[in-house]
């Protein structure tokens, strides 16, 4: 059955991304290929393997929080973990795959279902806090300019304050963790009597065990601020990674882009992420190619597909490439590590 609804996930990304690209080239589609085709092969393969770039950039998040819980993890470990997360966050809605599988991932790596929680946890929310200040900081610069120019940026506003709250809620779940499992107990009766939930008492188990593991993982994160400042300082590396891409695709493809413009074009980048909170598609597939297109349209004029087409392949299709042929790799060479120790066991 899961294998059935990964099929389908995926199917759902080609349609949604065939009728994104139909709509954002539908009227240059000629000179996008042309564009393209005519481009340096070195700037093109630094453009296409950029994604691959900033994707190994967050595994070293994961090999400076995995060396807490073994000695012997590698930043290789932790970029294979990376890359296996991203595919299965591409592949499922709102991204929610991911996590269970970096888990079983970690396991096989040596380090416990309970701590791998915990880092998955740390990694969570160390980088959606950088991302917040960091987004903040780009909407301070920018926000108000563009806003100013379209009302779809009002719907970027509301994204925003969405992943704020978030924020938010991740840190008072951690100040006051008997609050939110009182409210979760309310919660569980509501939906309980709605017929919602089959099993109330499993649901409130889990969601208790949750928050009193997320809050435990707070205080022992709080208490490693070495660890702290280096993951985020990587994250500051891979969200500029990834919001600077499309300014290196437009110098590849000659578009007249200043070096001042480079803020710009990174804030857009930005407003495309906070927007894609409202897709829970896979991979945020079709709602990600209209909003790029709408609000790039402007800087990249007619060229904007072409950016469009390289941007979405370099971070999204190439990745979503790379980490399922490695977990199908790593899963295989596993299931024989274990049947070996097996055999050798009998």
């Amino acid at each position: 059955m899961k294998k059935q609804k990964y099929a389908l996930n995926l199917l759902l990304i080609l349609a949604l991304t065939g009728f994104a690209l139909w709509f954002a080239l539908k009227d240059n589609f000629h000179q996008v290929l042309k564009c393209i085709s005519q481009m340096n092969l070195l700037s093109l393969v630094i453009v296409l393997l950029w994604g691959v770039l900033f994707t190994a950039v967050w595994g070293f998040v994961y090999y400076v929080l995995g060396r807490k819980y073994t000695d012997h993890y590698t930043p290789g470990k932790g970029i294979l973990v990376a890359f296996i997360g991203s595919f299965f966050s591409g592949i499922t809605p709102s991204s929610t795959g991911g996590q269970f599988v970096q888990a079983y991932i970690m396991k096989k790596q040596g380090i416990k279902v309970s701590d791998g929680a915990s880092l998955l946890w740390a990694d969570f929310i160390i980088y959606q806090t950088t991302m917040m200040i960091y987004v903040s900081i780009l909407f301070l610069l920018r926000f108000a300019y563009y806003s100013a120019q379209s009302a779809w940026f009002n719907i970027i506003l509301l994204g925003y304050i969405i992943n704020a709250v978030v924020v938010v809620a991740l840190y008072t779940i951690a100040l006051f963790p008997n609050i939110y499992i009182k409210l979760s107990r309310i919660l569980v009766k509501v939906l309980s009597k709605l017929h919602i939930l089959k099993n109330p008492e499993k649901t409130l188990d889990s969601w208790t065990l949750q928050v009193t593991s997320f809050t435990r993982e707070i205080k022992v994160l709080a208490k490693d601020k070495k660890s702290i400042f280096l993951c985020v300082c990587i994250n500051v590396v891979r969200l500029s990674l990834y919001y600077s891409l499309p300014f290196v695709i437009a110098l590849a493809l000659h578009i007249p882009l200043k070096m001042n413009e480079l803020i710009d074009v990174m804030a857009l980048s930005s407003f495309v992420t906070m927007a894609n909170s409202f897709i829970p598609i896979p991979g945020a597939s079709g709602g990600t190619e209209v909003v790029f297109s709408l609000l790039f349209s402007g800087m990249m004029k007619n060229l904007t597909g072409a950016v469009l087409v390289l941007w979405r392949f370099s971070t999204y299709h190439i990745v979503l490439i790379i980490g399922g042929i490695l977990f199908v790799f790593v899963k295989n060479h596993y299931e024989r590590k274990e049947s070996k120790i097996n055999l050798e066991g009998m």
